[in-house]
């Protein structure tokens, strides 16, 4: 166990001290299930790799995070992290970071606007060589009123979809100026954290919101991409009649031909019971879906900004809004008598109403975070500005420890396969 740190010295804003001992047990809860990050901990304890290199991150604030940027710091790093969704901190973690694990952490549960940005600016000041982010507001800031710190950032890291279609439109502009690393694409990521992590923590808000049974219930899930996919799978698992609403033919194609119904938003919107919003963009739900909903529908969005359901409509247009009728569920009541149920929001519920993805899921992501973070210290120098994929073998190596560690193994090619499979000489 940490003894507890002078936090005269460590530059900070959270909600209560006094609740860093519950926030270590719980820290400690998820490092159980995360031996693939305990095990490069390890080894950066030993190797030192970030000596001398101060990292910003802006992400959200929860027992996974934490374990990564105790990772960090063993390696050697500075650290200074504030939250990426103001609903998703958790206040007892952050107070642990800070008291226990001595890392200068800006957060605090439900901040407003200004709040998050003055933390942003707060773990801005450190002046970072490296920066990780989830969903590109931090290095939004630094290219827009921060740019003086420009010049010290060697590279960082990207974790969100949302992020990385940000990202990409920087380079494409040629706004960004230095690289980031899209840890959100690799396979280790999009595969298991986004499917299988987004799949079951979405609902897990679900039910801790509304107790509500999905069994032989419409679930609208809105987008098809890795997330929606296994929210589809999920719902589909538990007896829900899904529908998945999309505007890429290939991905509506492939839901079909899984067994979902496929058809636009307004068709879908007017016999779904509950609908789900994963696409990464903006008003996904609007005027024009509220109007033909059910009564009683419930509304979650599993995207990272809450823009994808239209709640600035909801707010202006309903005829009363009874708040927190039960854990982040707000009730917007229209003229005719019909109620919309909001779960956190419409901020990514899988954080605001629940705990976020499974540790064990997290471990893969954020070992990757971790290795590419070493990675940058080494090649950053030699990589231009603009959005880079990891590289193959850290999602490889991240897969093999995680498959070591649930108990599986794999074969190795014989010599003859080998060659074989790396020459063109061979015939049939």
């Amino acid at each position: 166990m940490n003894s507890p740190i002078a936090t005269s010295t460590i530059a900070h804003d959270i909600a209560n001290a006094e609740l860093a001992d519950a926030g270590r047990k719980r820290i400690e809860w998820a490092e159980r299930n995360m031996p693939v990050l305990a095990q490069i901990r390890e080894r950066f304890e030993k190797s030192q790799p970030f000596t001398g290199v101060r990292i910003a991150a802006c992400m959200h604030v929860t027992t996974e995070t934490a374990n990564l940027m105790r990772t960090l710091k063993a390696g050697g790093a500075e650290i200074a992290l504030c939250a990426s969704n103001p609903l998703s901190t958790q206040d007892d973690v952050a107070a642990a970071l800070v008291h226990v694990y001595g890392i200068s952490v800006f957060a605090r549960n439900a901040v407003d606007r200004d709040g998050y940005y003055s933390h942003i600016n707060s773990a801005l000041d450190i002046e970072p060589h490296q920066v990780f982010d989830d969903g590109c507001d931090l290095v939004n800031t630094l290219h827009t009123t921060r740019r003086e710190l420009l010049p010290t950032i060697a590279g960082g890291c990207e974790e969100t979809t949302t992020g990385v279609i940000r990202l990409n439109q920087m380079a494409k502009d040629g706004a960004l100026t230095f690289p980031m690393i899209a840890v959100n694409d690799t396979d280790t990521k999009h595969m298991f954290d986004n499917r299988y992590g987004t799949g079951q923590s979405t609902l897990d808000a679900v039910f801790r919101s509304t107790n509500f049974l999905l069994a032989g219930r419409i679930v609208v899930v809105a987008g098809f991409g890795y997330c929606g996919k296994g929210v589809a799978e999920r719902a589909k698992g538990m007896g829900a009649d899904v529908i998945v609403t999309e505007i890429d033919p290939t991905k509506a194609l492939d839901a079909m031909m899984q067994g979902f119904r496929v058809m636009p938003m307004i068709d879908a919107a007017k016999v779904g019971d509950v609908f789900i919003t994963v696409t990464g963009n903006r008003d996904v739900l609007r005027d024009e879906h509220f109007k033909v909903m059910k009564d009683g529908v419930i509304m979650a969005n599993s995207g990272h900004f809450d823009i994808e359901i239209d709640v600035a409509w909801l707010e202006k247009n309903a005829k009363s809004k009874n708040a927190k009728m039960r854990h982040q569920t707000d009730e917007y009541v229209m003229s005719d008598g019909r109620r919309l149920l909001l779960l956190a929001e419409g901020r990514l519920v899988n954080l605001g109403a629940a705990e976020g993805h499974p540790a064990s899921v997290m471990d893969m992501s954020f070992s990757d975070q971790a290795l590419t973070a070493e990675y940058l210290v080494k090649e950053a120098k030699n990589l231009p500005a603009g959005v880079h994929d990891v590289p193959t073998y850290i999602d490889k190596e991240v897969a093999a420890l995680k498959l070591q560690s649930m108990g599986g193994a794999i074969d190795t090619l014989t010599e003859a396969q080998d060659l074989y499979l790396n020459s063109w000489e061979h015939g049939s």
